[in-house]
């Protein structure tokens, strides 16, 4: 088909056309970025040092106020908030503080640098169009509010020490077969610092929107603790029969000495030993000082037997030792005494004995039935013996125990007398008595369905006492 020549002709002009419609509209763009950005630039230079037009922080208009009048603005609404109270109740006690205590009400620092910051990132395009919008329908910026957690955690110390309970372990006995609680197990709590400083935030608006200082009162919320042990366990815990027991004589013992025995024993009775769980002598038993009830009796300190607290608490670790040997349970510390202790002689063979020093010295054995394990320990006051008791259930375990081997034996050295100005002339104290020296070891073997579980040794290094004797000087 032929084209007409006046088409023809128009055809040939649209490339021109649309290059000169480019170009124009290229033009056109060019002209309105320049002109934009040379308003932007004297926009800015206007601006330079304040808030852009219809930036608003909680509804409040700050266009063209600088940032610290901002500041002062929102500093100005804290003081008017400064007096009201907050009110923390607990069971244990009421504490009150005041907002101004605890730095509580609008963040004006914030507040201020995010209204000037507005617009006035390193995105250029970004800023336009915030500019924009501000001033064309305005933005408003939402309070920011702010108090100390520092301050408010220090003043409410001591009601938060007060609130806290550790939880109670249900401790039990072993009668008739079963085991009966005779402490019940007793729930904790401590203070929810999360949830209170929850609730310290929802307060904000009630606070900062009321026309005058008022008062908050703020229950101080609780965590429960729960105990490891609780008494709904009693029937569940594998305690089913004795496992083995160990015993120890303590006769001739000063009053303070048997007061300090029967007193550490009583404090490990009825304590029940998790599988797998590593029980440490020293931790049950806890401070022994005078502190915690002990009196002064003989104890080994320093290379002498001296007056201490606590003096006969080895008597019990010693007892306690015995019955772990005997109920073939892994023993993973254990240390002898410097010398020879008569005490531990009277009914057994030298080396059967374990010295604590709490923190640094201890006892500490593994419970590897698989079940719990009931300590229970028993005083005869009659013949002065202590016997403890260990029940769980039985796995088959044999226990063989060597008899203890006593080998260079050493003589004590010779008696020694010091003068004491403090005793009357003439007058005889003895203060440390004499032991022979040696080194004495026994072996222990503990097998289960034929094979050996259990092959150790244990070792004591006695070293030779002397006795020692104040004689007094005193006229």
């Amino acid at each position: 088909m032929k084209i007409p020549p006046f088409k023809f002709r128009f055809l040939k002009k649209i490339p021109k056309i649309g290059k000169v419609l480019f170009w124009f509209l290229t033009g056109a763009f060019l002209g309105l970025f320049l002109f934009v950005s040379f308003a932007f630039i004297i926009f800015q230079s206007l601006y330079k040092n304040v808030i852009y037009p219809g930036v608003l922080v909680n509804g409040t208009d700050f266009g063209g106020k600088t940032e610290k009048q901002v500041k002062e603005f929102f500093a100005k609404k804290n003081e008017k908030i400064q007096d009201t109270k907050f009110v923390f109740t607990s069971e244990a006690s009421v504490t009150t503080v005041s907002a101004k205590e605890i730095n509580f009400g609008y963040d004006e620092d914030l507040l201020s640098k995010q209204a000037f910051s507005l617009a006035r990132s390193s995105d250029v395009v970004t800023n336009i169009s915030l500019i924009f919008q501000a001033y064309i329908n305005g933005l408003n910026l939402p309070p920011a509010y702010h108090y100390s957690d520092t301050k408010l955690i220090s003043v409410l110390s001591p009601i938060i020490e007060k609130l806290h309970s550790d939880p109670v372990d249900s401790l039990f006995t072993f009668q008739n077969g079963r085991v009966t609680v005779f402490r019940p197990s007793k729930d904790g709590q401590t203070a929810d610092i999360e949830e209170l400083k929850s609730q310290m935030s929802s307060k904000f608006l009630t606070v900062v929107s009321s026309l005058k200082p008022g008062t908050i009162v703020i229950q101080i919320p609780v965590n429960v603790l729960k105990p490891k042990i609780t008494t709904d366990k009693a029937n569940n815990l594998g305690i089913k029969e004795l496992l083995a027991s160990g015993t120890s004589l303590f006769q001739h013992s000063i009053t303070n000495r048997i007061y300090n025995i029967s007193l550490a024993s009583t404090r490990l009775n009825g304590i029940l030993v998790a599988p797998n769980e590593v029980f440490s002598f020293g931790k049950a038993l806890g401070d022994i000082s005078s502190f915690t009830g002990y009196l002064k009796a003989y104890v080994i300190q320093s290379g002498k037997t001296v007056l201490g607290d606590g003096g006969g608490v080895c008597q019990v670790s010693t007892t306690f030792f015995r019955a772990l040997l005997n109920a073939g349970l892994p023993i993973i510390e254990r240390t002898a005494h410097a010398y020879r202790v008569g005490y531990y002689e009277q009914d057994s063979p030298p080396g059967l004995d374990a010295t604590v020093f709490v923190p640094s010295v201890d006892l500490k054995f593994k419970n590897d039935t698989g079940n719990y394990i009931l300590i229970q320990t028993y005083i005869d006051p009659n013949v002065q013996r202590l016997t403890f008791e260990l029940y769980g259930t039985k796995d088959g375990r044999e226990v063989n125990i060597g008899k203890p081997v006593v080998i260079n034996e050493v003589p004590p050295p010779p008696d020694v007398y010091q003068d004491d100005p403090t005793l009357p002339k003439g007058q005889i104290k003895q203060v440390d008595f004499a032991a022979w020296g040696a080194k004495v070891y026994f072996t222990r073997q503990v097998t289960k369905n034929g094979k050996i579980i259990i092959s150790d040794k244990f070792d004591s290094d006695f070293r030779p006492w002397q006795a020692i004797y104040l004689r007094g000087t005193k006229e």
